[in-house]
């Protein structure tokens, strides 16, 4: 994953990146946890009407240069665009989201770095469920504990892995995914639906999340959450404050 425009340093200024920049597994985590805190989930364009772009210069320029967040490919996209950069080697994989009630095609995008023979499952960009840090692929059945959430790693087949979370102590499943390995390409069709489709949840809903060290903020179209270690706080919001939250709380314009 290249771009002509990327540049480490820019990038890691960007996301308040500070470390040696190492091919180890200290600064695969400490930069994934940087971008997560820095970086937000966010789908701005597809609620302007527009279709994500997924080429590489223009990822760069929104998030680096114009200090944006994005969807899943974005935000991806441009962590893997740093992992290439330091010399971490990785791939591409396709997720099938299971938070909906019915099956749904892979339209998700997650990234598979390898450190040393351990494959590390990293995922910037599945929103309030996402998890927080890299995730062994050996830890199968096992509860993992990140911040204020858990996961669990299960195996549904032979090749398929099922990513959990723990919801009121019951496991919630957010998406399956198998280690074959897609090109940047592979993705265009399901960004083109994310991005247009009248039942996809980024069309019909706002949603923005910024990680924090000691939770998260969610904003919908309806609702702004707060969520940290003390609880939960949650208020209904009317739409003539978006614009204003987005900034305050975001550090995002509600004109892309």
């Amino acid at each position: 994953m290249k771009a002509a425009n990327f540049n480490l340093q820019s990038y890691f200024s960007r996301i308040g990146f500070e470390a040696p920049a190492l091919a180890d597994f200290a600064t695969l985590k400490s930069m994934m946890r940087r971008q997560l805190c820095s970086v937000p989930f966010e789908n701005l364009d597809v609620q302007a009407g527009r279709v994500v772009s997924l080429v590489p210069e223009e990822i760069v320029s929104k998030i680096v240069e114009r200090r944006r967040g994005g969807y899943c490919y974005e935000v991806n996209g441009i962590f893997a665009m740093a992992l290439e950069e330091i010399g971490i080697p990785y791939r591409l994989v396709a997720a099938r989201p299971m938070t909906y009630p019915v099956r749904r095609p892979k339209t998700h995008m997650a990234i598979v770095a390898t450190i040393d023979g351990a494959q590390w499952l990293c995922d910037l960009g599945f929103g309030s469920f996402g998890i927080r840090e890299p995730i062994d692929l050996e830890w199968i059945d096992r509860e993992i504990r990140q911040g204020i959430d858990t996961f669990r790693l299960t195996m549904v087949s032979e090749y398929d892995y099922l990513l959990q979370s723990q919801t009121d102590s019951a496991w919630k499943n957010l998406y399956e995914f198998n280690l074959f390995p897609q090109e940047w390409v592979d993705f265009e069709p399901a960004n083109f639906m994310n991005s247009t489709h009248p039942d996809s949840i980024f069309v019909r809903n706002l949603i923005v999340v910024l990680q924090t060290e000691s939770g998260k903020k969610v904003l919908t179209s309806y609702s702004m959450k707060t969520v940290s270690a003390e609880g939960t706080v949650e208020k209904k919001i009317a739409p003539e404050e978006i614009a204003s939250l987005l900034e305050e709380r975001f550090g995002l314009v509600a004109r892309p």
